[in-house]
């Protein structure tokens, strides 16, 4: 099990909901975006690559970087 967090486009309540069916499809532990933090930050828990979950937002229409 793993986390990963990244630094995402996603905006606004919206947009999480667009994003969803593609974290849905990864079967992640859990997932949320910070949409508090100005780099809204995703955290996703589960069996996943860093790479996988950036092409599922990607799929999506967003895009996410690693958080340093």
């Amino acid at each position: 099990m793993t986390t990963i967090k990244l630094k995402t486009n996603v905006k606004c309540g919206a947009c999480v909901q667009a994003i969803s069916p593609q974290m849905e499809q990864l079967g992640l532990e859990s997932w949320n975006v910070d949409l508090q933090d100005p780099n809204r930050i995703l955290t996703a828990t589960g069996t996943v690559t860093e790479a996988s979950l950036q092409q599922a937002l990607q799929k999506a229409g967003y895009h996410g970087e690693p958080v340093k």
